[in-house]
Protein backbone atom coordinates (compact mmCIF):
# COMPACT_ATOMS: atom_id res chain seq x y z
CA UNK A 1 0.00 0.00 0.00
CA UNK A 2 1.84 3.30 -1.09
CA UNK A 3 2.06 6.14 1.49
CA UNK A 4 -1.15 8.31 -0.34
CA UNK A 5 -3.39 5.00 -0.34
CA UNK A 6 -2.69 4.45 3.16
CA UNK A 7 -3.68 8.20 4.25
CA UNK A 8 -7.14 7.63 2.11
CA UNK A 9 -7.63 4.50 4.29
CA UNK A 10 -7.03 5.83 7.47
CA UNK A 11 -8.73 8.86 6.77
CA UNK A 12 -11.89 6.96 6.17
CA UNK A 13 -11.39 5.23 9.25
CA UNK A 14 -10.97 8.41 11.57
CA UNK A 15 -13.94 10.33 9.84
CA UNK A 16 -16.07 7.00 10.16
CA UNK A 17 -15.21 6.50 13.67
CA UNK A 18 -17.45 9.72 14.24
CA UNK A 19 -20.16 8.40 13.03
CA UNK A 20 -20.02 5.03 14.91
CA UNK A 21 -19.72 7.25 17.85
CA UNK A 22 -22.60 9.18 17.61
CA UNK A 23 -24.41 5.71 16.06
CA UNK A 24 -24.29 4.13 19.62
CA UNK A 25 -24.64 7.28 21.63
CA UNK A 26 -28.01 7.83 19.75
CA UNK A 27 -29.01 5.04 20.81
CA UNK A 28 -27.74 4.32 24.28
CA UNK A 29 -29.58 7.46 25.44
CA UNK A 30 -33.12 5.69 26.40
CA UNK A 31 -31.29 3.04 28.43
CA UNK A 32 -29.05 5.72 30.44
CA UNK A 33 -32.12 8.14 31.70
CA UNK A 34 -34.87 5.48 32.50
CA UNK A 35 -35.82 7.79 35.47
CA UNK A 36 -36.95 11.03 33.91
CA UNK A 37 -38.18 9.17 30.65
CA UNK A 38 -40.33 6.48 32.71
CA UNK A 39 -41.58 9.40 34.88
CA UNK A 40 -42.50 11.60 32.07
CA UNK A 41 -44.01 9.63 30.06
CA UNK A 42 -45.89 7.47 32.48
CA UNK A 43 -43.68 4.23 31.69
CA UNK A 44 -43.79 0.48 33.19
CA UNK A 45 -40.49 -1.49 33.22
CA UNK A 46 -42.50 -3.56 30.29
CA UNK A 47 -42.82 -0.89 27.98
CA UNK A 48 -39.56 0.86 28.90
CA UNK A 49 -38.19 -2.74 27.83
CA UNK A 50 -39.85 -2.86 24.53
CA UNK A 51 -38.63 0.94 23.57
CA UNK A 52 -35.12 -0.85 23.58
CA UNK A 53 -36.44 -4.18 21.91
CA UNK A 54 -38.39 -2.73 19.21
CA UNK A 55 -35.23 -0.84 17.77
CA UNK A 56 -33.33 -4.09 18.05
CA UNK A 57 -36.05 -5.60 15.91
CA UNK A 58 -36.42 -2.63 13.56
CA UNK A 59 -33.11 -2.80 13.49
CA UNK A 60 -32.12 -6.14 12.78
CA UNK A 61 -34.79 -6.74 10.43
CA UNK A 62 -33.99 -4.14 7.71
CA UNK A 63 -29.90 -4.73 8.34
CA UNK A 64 -30.03 -7.48 5.99
CA UNK A 65 -31.89 -5.25 3.43
CA UNK A 66 -29.08 -2.74 4.12
CA UNK A 67 -26.49 -4.62 3.51
CA UNK A 68 -27.56 -5.74 0.40
CA UNK A 69 -28.37 -2.08 -0.63
CA UNK A 70 -24.86 -1.03 0.14
CA UNK A 71 -22.99 -4.12 -1.78
CA UNK A 72 -25.18 -2.61 -4.71
CA UNK A 73 -26.02 1.09 -4.51
CA UNK A 74 -22.69 2.55 -3.10
CA UNK A 75 -21.27 2.91 0.41
CA UNK A 76 -20.35 6.23 0.87
CA UNK A 77 -24.41 7.11 0.38
CA UNK A 78 -26.27 5.22 2.24
CA UNK A 79 -23.28 6.13 4.88
CA UNK A 80 -24.03 9.45 4.65
CA UNK A 81 -27.98 9.14 4.30
CA UNK A 82 -28.47 6.99 7.45
CA UNK A 83 -26.62 9.53 9.68
CA UNK A 84 -29.26 12.30 8.60
CA UNK A 85 -32.17 10.64 9.13
CA UNK A 86 -31.07 8.42 12.63
CA UNK A 87 -29.97 12.36 14.13
CA UNK A 88 -33.59 13.88 12.58
CA UNK A 89 -35.05 10.15 14.71
CA UNK A 90 -33.45 11.75 17.86
CA UNK A 91 -33.97 15.13 17.74
CA UNK A 92 -38.00 13.76 17.45
CA UNK A 93 -37.18 11.62 20.46
CA UNK A 94 -36.72 14.82 22.63
CA UNK A 95 -40.41 16.49 21.06
CA UNK A 96 -42.53 13.54 21.76
CA UNK A 97 -45.12 13.58 24.49
CA UNK A 98 -46.25 9.98 24.19
CA UNK A 99 -45.26 6.69 24.53
CA UNK A 100 -46.84 5.89 20.78
CA UNK A 101 -44.62 8.84 20.00
CA UNK A 102 -41.42 7.51 21.59
CA UNK A 103 -41.71 4.18 20.42
CA UNK A 104 -42.10 5.81 16.54
CA UNK A 105 -38.97 7.73 16.82
CA UNK A 106 -36.89 4.57 18.07
CA UNK A 107 -38.40 2.77 15.15
CA UNK A 108 -37.12 5.68 12.85
CA UNK A 109 -33.36 5.55 14.69
CA UNK A 110 -33.82 1.50 14.19
CA UNK A 111 -34.17 1.76 10.42
CA UNK A 112 -31.86 4.19 10.05
CA UNK A 113 -29.03 3.16 11.72
CA UNK A 114 -29.10 -0.33 10.18
CA UNK A 115 -27.85 0.90 7.34
CA UNK A 116 -25.03 2.36 8.51
CA UNK A 117 -22.72 -0.31 9.99
CA UNK A 118 -22.79 -3.19 7.25
CA UNK A 119 -21.70 0.16 4.58
CA UNK A 120 -18.95 1.55 7.08
CA UNK A 121 -17.26 -1.73 7.77
CA UNK A 122 -17.85 -3.28 4.15
CA UNK A 123 -15.72 -0.33 3.31
CA UNK A 124 -13.15 -0.18 5.94
CA UNK A 125 -12.18 -3.57 4.81
CA UNK A 126 -12.35 -2.91 1.06
CA UNK A 127 -9.07 -0.33 2.23
CA UNK A 128 -7.60 -2.39 4.73
CA UNK A 129 -6.66 -5.83 3.66
CA UNK A 130 -4.51 -8.23 6.14
CA UNK A 131 -1.59 -6.77 8.45
CA UNK A 132 -4.26 -3.88 9.12
CA UNK A 133 -7.61 -5.00 8.88
CA UNK A 134 -8.47 -6.06 12.75
CA UNK A 135 -7.14 -2.91 13.96
CA UNK A 136 -8.81 -0.47 11.15
CA UNK A 137 -12.40 -2.52 11.92
CA UNK A 138 -11.16 -2.24 15.44
CA UNK A 139 -10.79 1.44 15.53
CA UNK A 140 -13.36 2.45 13.75
CA UNK A 141 -15.60 0.17 16.24
CA UNK A 142 -14.03 1.55 18.98
CA UNK A 143 -15.76 4.57 17.76
CA UNK A 144 -19.25 2.66 18.95
CA UNK A 145 -18.06 2.07 22.73
CA UNK A 146 -16.65 5.53 22.91
CA UNK A 147 -20.08 7.00 22.21
CA UNK A 148 -21.76 4.23 24.45
CA UNK A 149 -19.63 5.20 27.47
CA UNK A 150 -20.73 9.03 26.42
CA UNK A 151 -24.18 7.71 26.89
CA UNK A 152 -23.43 6.87 30.10
CA UNK A 153 -23.48 10.10 31.45
CA UNK A 154 -26.97 10.52 29.87
CA UNK A 155 -27.87 10.47 33.62
CA UNK A 156 -26.03 13.14 34.65
CA UNK A 157 -26.70 15.20 31.62
CA UNK A 158 -30.57 14.44 32.16
CA UNK A 159 -30.03 15.70 35.74
CA UNK A 160 -28.52 18.81 34.97
CA UNK A 161 -30.55 20.01 31.69
CA UNK A 162 -33.82 17.37 31.32
CA UNK A 163 -33.65 14.57 29.25
CA UNK A 164 -35.60 15.93 26.23
CA UNK A 165 -32.50 18.35 26.13
CA UNK A 166 -30.22 15.92 25.82
CA UNK A 167 -32.21 14.17 22.72
CA UNK A 168 -32.41 17.59 21.07
CA UNK A 169 -28.84 18.24 21.48
CA UNK A 170 -27.01 15.36 20.39
CA UNK A 171 -29.28 14.86 17.15
CA UNK A 172 -28.29 18.17 16.68
CA UNK A 173 -24.67 17.40 16.20
CA UNK A 174 -25.28 14.51 14.10
CA UNK A 175 -27.05 16.49 11.46
CA UNK A 176 -24.47 18.86 11.52
CA UNK A 177 -21.52 16.58 11.29
CA UNK A 178 -23.64 14.87 8.32
CA UNK A 179 -23.75 18.27 6.45
CA UNK A 180 -19.92 18.49 7.44
CA UNK A 181 -19.02 15.31 5.93
CA UNK A 182 -20.91 15.92 2.69
CA UNK A 183 -18.05 18.49 1.80
CA UNK A 184 -15.02 16.66 3.40
CA UNK A 185 -15.36 13.15 2.59
CA UNK A 186 -13.75 11.85 -0.25
CA UNK A 187 -15.69 11.37 -3.31
CA UNK A 188 -13.37 9.26 -5.20
CA UNK A 189 -10.64 7.44 -3.23
CA UNK A 190 -8.27 4.68 -4.46
CA UNK A 191 -8.32 1.28 -3.38
CA UNK A 192 -4.62 0.75 -3.77
CA UNK A 193 -2.98 -2.62 -3.09
CA UNK A 194 -3.68 -5.13 -6.10
CA UNK A 195 -3.41 -8.21 -3.80
CA UNK A 196 -6.02 -9.68 -2.23
CA UNK A 197 -5.74 -10.51 1.68
CA UNK A 198 -4.54 -14.05 1.99
CA UNK A 199 -8.08 -14.20 3.97
CA UNK A 200 -10.04 -13.30 1.03
CA UNK A 201 -12.63 -15.62 -0.50
CA UNK A 202 -13.58 -15.61 -4.01
CA UNK A 203 -16.45 -17.72 -4.71
CA UNK A 204 -18.51 -15.61 -6.79
CA UNK A 205 -21.24 -18.03 -8.71
CA UNK A 206 -22.90 -15.76 -12.14
CA UNK A 207 -26.16 -14.78 -11.44
CA UNK A 208 -26.18 -14.90 -7.43
CA UNK A 209 -26.27 -11.97 -6.25
CA UNK A 210 -28.30 -12.31 -3.38
CA UNK A 211 -28.58 -13.94 0.27
CA UNK A 212 -28.73 -17.73 -0.86
CA UNK A 213 -24.96 -17.66 -1.16
CA UNK A 214 -24.32 -17.63 2.02
CA UNK A 215 -26.78 -20.06 3.34
CA UNK A 216 -25.05 -22.77 2.01
CA UNK A 217 -21.31 -21.49 3.80
CA UNK A 218 -21.08 -23.79 6.84
CA UNK A 219 -18.35 -20.96 8.10
CA UNK A 220 -21.20 -18.15 7.85
CA UNK A 221 -23.92 -20.62 9.47
CA UNK A 222 -21.95 -20.80 12.44
CA UNK A 223 -21.13 -17.16 13.11
CA UNK A 224 -24.84 -16.23 12.46
CA UNK A 225 -26.16 -19.02 15.11
CA UNK A 226 -23.28 -17.76 17.51
CA UNK A 227 -24.35 -14.13 16.70
CA UNK A 228 -28.10 -14.89 17.27
CA UNK A 229 -26.84 -16.38 20.80
CA UNK A 230 -23.65 -12.99 21.56
CA UNK A 231 -27.38 -10.79 20.73
CA UNK A 232 -29.49 -12.73 23.05
CA UNK A 233 -26.61 -12.61 26.08
CA UNK A 234 -25.45 -9.32 25.67
CA UNK A 235 -27.97 -6.62 24.19
CA UNK A 236 -30.35 -7.59 27.73
CA UNK A 237 -27.25 -7.02 30.08
CA UNK A 238 -26.45 -3.96 28.11
CA UNK A 239 -30.12 -2.59 28.40
CA UNK A 240 -30.76 -3.61 32.04
CA UNK A 241 -27.36 -2.99 33.86
CA UNK A 242 -28.10 1.00 34.78
CA UNK A 243 -31.92 -0.37 35.98
CA UNK A 244 -30.38 -3.39 37.58
CA UNK A 245 -28.28 -1.48 39.83
CA UNK A 246 -30.21 1.16 40.41
CA UNK A 247 -32.97 -1.35 41.40
CA UNK A 248 -31.23 -4.55 42.31
CA UNK A 249 -28.12 -3.17 44.07
CA UNK A 250 -29.41 0.26 45.42
CA UNK A 251 -27.02 2.38 43.57
CA UNK A 252 -28.12 5.95 42.97
CA UNK A 253 -29.97 6.49 39.27
CA UNK A 254 -27.16 8.90 38.00
CA UNK A 255 -24.55 6.56 38.99
CA UNK A 256 -25.99 3.69 37.55
CA UNK A 257 -25.49 4.52 34.28
CA UNK A 258 -22.20 4.36 35.11
CA UNK A 259 -21.60 1.52 36.91
CA UNK A 260 -23.69 -0.36 34.18
CA UNK A 261 -23.60 0.72 30.60
CA UNK A 262 -20.15 2.92 30.53
CA UNK A 263 -18.89 0.27 32.41
CA UNK A 264 -19.34 -2.50 29.98
CA UNK A 265 -18.98 -0.43 26.72
CA UNK A 266 -15.13 1.31 28.36
CA UNK A 267 -14.79 -2.90 28.48
CA UNK A 268 -15.31 -3.51 25.36
CA UNK A 269 -13.38 -0.11 23.89
CA UNK A 270 -10.30 -1.78 25.77
CA UNK A 271 -10.74 -5.24 24.63
CA UNK A 272 -11.51 -4.03 21.24
CA UNK A 273 -7.98 -2.43 21.06
CA UNK A 274 -6.39 -5.47 22.70
CA UNK A 275 -8.43 -7.87 20.34
CA UNK A 276 -7.34 -6.18 17.34
CA UNK A 277 -3.95 -6.11 17.77
CA UNK A 278 -3.42 -9.57 18.86
CA UNK A 279 -5.54 -11.01 15.49
CA UNK A 280 -3.95 -8.95 13.03
CA UNK A 281 -0.42 -10.56 14.42
CA UNK A 282 -1.85 -14.28 14.99
CA UNK A 283 -3.36 -13.94 11.65
CA UNK A 284 -0.28 -13.43 9.91
CA UNK A 285 0.66 -17.47 10.10
CA UNK A 286 -3.15 -18.97 11.22
CA UNK A 287 -5.85 -17.41 9.26
CA UNK A 288 -8.25 -18.87 12.14
CA UNK A 289 -7.15 -16.20 14.85
CA UNK A 290 -9.98 -13.94 13.84
CA UNK A 291 -12.51 -16.16 14.74
CA UNK A 292 -9.98 -18.10 17.91
CA UNK A 293 -9.29 -14.42 19.75
CA UNK A 294 -13.30 -13.72 20.51
CA UNK A 295 -13.46 -17.15 20.96
CA UNK A 296 -11.71 -17.22 23.92
CA UNK A 297 -12.93 -14.12 25.07
CA UNK A 298 -16.30 -15.73 25.24
CA UNK A 299 -15.10 -18.81 26.94
CA UNK A 300 -13.48 -16.63 30.11
CA UNK A 301 -16.55 -14.24 30.24
CA UNK A 302 -19.02 -16.88 30.84
CA UNK A 303 -18.23 -17.96 34.28
CA UNK A 304 -18.11 -14.22 34.74
CA UNK A 305 -22.01 -13.37 33.77
CA UNK A 306 -23.10 -16.04 36.32
CA UNK A 307 -20.86 -14.60 39.12
CA UNK A 308 -22.55 -11.22 38.61
CA UNK A 309 -26.25 -12.39 38.65
CA UNK A 310 -25.16 -14.85 41.64
CA UNK A 311 -23.67 -11.80 44.19
CA UNK A 312 -24.50 -8.20 45.28
CA UNK A 313 -21.30 -6.67 45.98
CA UNK A 314 -20.58 -3.63 43.55
CA UNK A 315 -16.83 -4.13 42.78
CA UNK A 316 -17.19 -8.16 42.22
CA UNK A 317 -20.12 -7.06 39.95
CA UNK A 318 -17.82 -4.17 38.24
CA UNK A 319 -14.85 -6.89 37.69
CA UNK A 320 -17.29 -9.27 36.27
CA UNK A 321 -18.57 -6.44 34.02
CA UNK A 322 -15.13 -5.40 33.04
CA UNK A 323 -14.60 -8.95 31.49
CA UNK A 324 -17.47 -9.45 30.03
CA UNK A 325 -17.45 -5.79 28.05
CA UNK A 326 -13.75 -7.35 27.20
CA UNK A 327 -15.08 -10.29 25.73
CA UNK A 328 -17.88 -8.39 23.48
CA UNK A 329 -14.58 -6.01 22.49
CA UNK A 330 -12.96 -8.82 21.10
CA UNK A 331 -15.96 -10.26 19.11
CA UNK A 332 -16.44 -6.82 17.15
CA UNK A 333 -12.90 -6.68 16.20
CA UNK A 334 -13.13 -9.72 14.45
CA UNK A 335 -16.87 -9.91 13.51
CA UNK A 336 -15.93 -8.81 9.90
CA UNK A 337 -12.34 -9.69 9.31
CA UNK A 338 -13.88 -13.48 10.73
CA UNK A 339 -16.68 -13.08 8.26
CA UNK A 340 -14.20 -11.87 5.55
CA UNK A 341 -12.39 -15.51 5.64
CA UNK A 342 -15.95 -17.70 5.04
CA UNK A 343 -17.49 -14.96 2.30
CA UNK A 344 -17.22 -13.89 -1.00
CA UNK A 345 -16.04 -10.51 -0.88
CA UNK A 346 -18.77 -9.38 -3.05
CA UNK A 347 -20.92 -10.00 -0.72
CA UNK A 348 -19.65 -8.54 2.44
CA UNK A 349 -21.70 -5.98 3.55
CA UNK A 350 -24.71 -8.34 2.97
CA UNK A 351 -23.32 -10.62 5.28
CA UNK A 352 -22.56 -8.48 7.85
CA UNK A 353 -25.93 -7.11 7.56
CA UNK A 354 -27.56 -10.83 8.04
CA UNK A 355 -24.99 -10.88 11.48
CA UNK A 356 -26.60 -7.82 12.53
CA UNK A 357 -29.96 -9.02 11.71
CA UNK A 358 -29.42 -12.43 13.78
CA UNK A 359 -27.86 -10.30 16.66
CA UNK A 360 -29.71 -7.23 17.18
CA UNK A 361 -33.39 -9.38 16.90
CA UNK A 362 -32.26 -12.06 19.29
CA UNK A 363 -31.28 -9.14 21.87
CA UNK A 364 -35.02 -7.20 21.22
CA UNK A 365 -36.48 -10.62 22.18
CA UNK A 366 -34.13 -11.00 25.79
CA UNK A 367 -34.44 -7.62 26.12
CA UNK A 368 -38.50 -7.37 26.28
CA UNK A 369 -38.53 -10.78 27.90
CA UNK A 370 -36.41 -9.52 30.67
CA UNK A 371 -38.14 -6.66 31.49
CA UNK A 372 -41.47 -9.00 31.42
CA UNK A 373 -40.07 -11.44 33.70
CA UNK A 374 -38.82 -8.10 35.72
CA UNK A 375 -42.59 -6.66 36.45
CA UNK A 376 -43.49 -10.68 37.38
CA UNK A 377 -40.56 -10.24 40.20
CA UNK A 378 -37.88 -12.35 38.39
CA UNK A 379 -34.74 -10.12 38.51
CA UNK A 380 -32.16 -9.20 36.41
CA UNK A 381 -29.71 -10.95 37.97
CA UNK A 382 -31.31 -14.01 36.55
CA UNK A 383 -31.64 -12.68 33.54
CA UNK A 384 -27.72 -12.54 33.54
CA UNK A 385 -26.84 -16.12 34.61
CA UNK A 386 -29.09 -17.53 31.76
CA UNK A 387 -26.92 -15.02 29.59
CA UNK A 388 -23.43 -16.85 30.87
CA UNK A 389 -24.64 -20.41 28.91
CA UNK A 390 -25.31 -18.85 25.73
CA UNK A 391 -22.29 -16.81 25.63
CA UNK A 392 -20.49 -20.10 26.67
CA UNK A 393 -21.89 -21.79 23.83
CA UNK A 394 -21.41 -18.85 21.37
CA UNK A 395 -17.43 -19.51 22.43
CA UNK A 396 -17.45 -23.08 21.68
CA UNK A 397 -19.18 -22.48 18.26
CA UNK A 398 -16.46 -19.79 16.86
CA UNK A 399 -13.91 -22.47 17.94
CA UNK A 400 -15.38 -24.44 14.57
CA UNK A 401 -15.61 -21.72 12.29
CA UNK A 402 -13.15 -22.98 9.34
CA UNK A 403 -11.41 -20.05 6.98
CA UNK A 404 -12.37 -20.83 3.42
CA UNK A 405 -15.71 -22.26 4.19
CA UNK A 406 -15.20 -25.89 3.49
CA UNK A 407 -15.79 -26.35 -0.17
CA UNK A 408 -15.01 -22.06 -0.80
CA UNK A 409 -11.48 -20.99 -2.26
CA UNK A 410 -9.24 -17.98 -1.20
CA UNK A 411 -9.16 -15.23 -3.59
CA UNK A 412 -5.66 -15.13 -5.61
CA UNK A 413 -3.29 -12.21 -5.83
CA UNK A 414 -3.75 -12.45 -9.28
CA UNK A 415 -7.16 -12.17 -9.77
CA UNK A 416 -8.57 -9.49 -11.92
CA UNK A 417 -10.94 -8.36 -8.83
CA UNK A 418 -7.96 -7.00 -6.98
CA UNK A 419 -6.07 -5.54 -9.22
CA UNK A 420 -5.35 -2.00 -8.46
CA UNK A 421 -8.71 0.17 -8.95
CA UNK A 422 -10.37 3.33 -8.64
CA UNK A 423 -13.54 3.15 -6.36
CA UNK A 424 -15.87 5.96 -7.15
CA UNK A 425 -18.89 6.69 -4.97
CA UNK A 426 -21.39 9.55 -6.13
CA UNK A 427 -23.17 11.67 -3.72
Amino acid sequence: MTAKAGRVAWTIVGLLWAVALLNYLDRQLVVTMPGPIKADLRLGDEKFGLLSSVFLWVYGFCSPIAGYVADRVGKKKVILTSLVVWSAATIASGLVTSFEGMLLARATLGVSEAFYMPAAVALIVEYHRGATRSRATGLHLSGVYAGSVLGGLGGFMAEAFGWRAVFLLIGGIGVAYALLLMIIFPSRVEAEGSTAAPEDIDAHAPGSATFAPLFFVPGFLLLLAMNVLDGAAYWPVRNWLAEFFRAELGVEPAWAGVYGPMTFNGAAFLGMLIASSVSDWWAGWNVRARALVPAIGFIIASPCLFVMGAVEYVPVVLGCIVVAGMSQGFLDANLMPAACTVVDFRLRATAYGLLNFAGTTAGGVMTYVGGRLKEQDVPFSATFQAASGMILVAGLLLLFVKPGGGTRKFAQPSGADFKKRIVQEEL
